[in-house]
């Protein structure tokens, strides 16, 4: 891996867009990726009451509560006398066609705010994503430092371990040689002395 000047660094950060400028100082500065906002506390009551309302029109509960309610209804005017709204129960029509009328924007109010939160959520998956890839790329250069330095250290200590072994090579040929000159004296030539 080459070594960038600060002027290639300059370069190369001048061709970021402001995301990924935000992403490279939060990285520099040790700060989170992306940092967790309270959404739910900034929203309106018009926009919580959307949200329930969204929560309860698209569930079971609603249907079966919805069928029960119908289903009541039709049972109360067909066992009346003078029933409130009899057959074609054109005011359960006009009941059932308001809710649909109201229920319709909220749920409409509902998914523009989840789609905003889910675009927030994916642009702090994003930089999560970036600055754990900037995390990583910075650990695998101080890994390929470390194993750089180890490798010079390794290759110092086998320069030293050749040195060694040629040392002691030339030692064992050098008392070779002695042992061989001491055995190929005659040994009637020693003279000794006495007193």
């Amino acid at each position: 891996m080459a070594e960038e000047t600060p002027q290639q660094l300059v370069i190369e950060v001048a061709r970021l867009n402001a995301l990924e400028r935000r992403i490279v100082e939060r990285f520099i500065h040790r700060q989170r990726a992306a940092p967790p906002e309270d959404r739910e506390a900034s929203l309106s009551l018009g926009d919580r009451v959307a949200d329930q309302v969204t929560s309860l029109g698209g569930s079971w509960t609603f249907i079966f509560l919805t069928m029960v309610a119908i289903a009541v209804w039709m049972v109360i005017n067909a066992l009346m006398t003078k029933a409130f709204d009899a057959y074609p129960y054109i005011l359960l029509n006009l009941v059932l066609a308001c809710m649909t009328v109201l229920q319709a924007p909220l749920i409409m109010m509902s998914q523009n705010r989840q789609a905003t939160r889910d675009r927030l959520a994916a642009r702090n998956d994003y930089e999560v994503n970036t600055k754990a890839e900037m995390e990583v790329a910075g650990l695998h250069a101080k890994l390929d430092e470390i194993r750089d330095v180890q490798w010079a250290d390794l290759m110092k200590i086998q320069q030293q371990q050749l040195m060694l072994l040629t040392e002691l090579v030339s030692r064992q040929t050098m008392e070779k040689s002695i042992t061989g000159a001491r055995q190929s004296t005659p040994h009637g030539n020693t003279h000794t002395c006495e007193p």
